[in-house]
């Protein structure tokens, strides 16, 4: 069998807040909006924009996260998978269709003055998550106080 692709990367805007439930079975679920923009050049050569709205699911650990620490407006970035659903509308009868990105992973790039404190998780990675990995404030002067010779370097 060929191999096949499933991934989705998506840089922009929620659109409102998210809507958290639990199944029955107690899974904690996030639905939220998520807005990206394109820029193209109509006939007249004016710029216009386009955007796009997709509908994103996140579910267990990234849905808590989501739920704590997302909000209208925060900016993320979201990598999943596309997933379309069906089932029967009760009152009309007919096939109704939903086209979802399923989030493996979230990371917030809005500042805490915007609402989210820029945390990053993956949900493939179980515990360990992509945490911001810059020093902390100081660190450049303890790494300027060190002493570095020529017996230090490995080759």
């Amino acid at each position: 069998m060929a191999k096949s692709v499933n991934k989705v990367i998506l840089l922009g805007n929620v659109g409102k807040d998210p809507e958290i439930r639990s199944t029955p079975g107690g899974t904690m679920v996030a639905n939220f909006s998520l807005a990206t923009s394109d820029r193209q050049k109509d006939a007249q050569g004016n710029w216009q924009d386009r955007t796009e709205w997709h509908n994103l699911v996140a579910f267990t650990r990234l849905a808590e996260i989501v739920r704590d620490y997302v909000k209208k407006g925060s900016k993320l970035y979201i990598e999943g998978k596309i997933q379309t659903r069906s089932w029967d509308d009760k009152e009309s009868g007919q096939k109704r269709y939903r086209t979802e990105i399923i989030v493996n992973d979230l990371s917030l790039l809005s500042g805490r003055d915007e609402g989210s404190g820029g945390y990053s998780r993956s949900a493939s990675q179980g515990s360990s998550a992509n945490y911001d990995q810059r020093q902390p404030a100081g660190a450049d002067e303890v790494a300027q106080s060190a002493e570095i010779s020529d017996e230090d370097i490995p080759f």
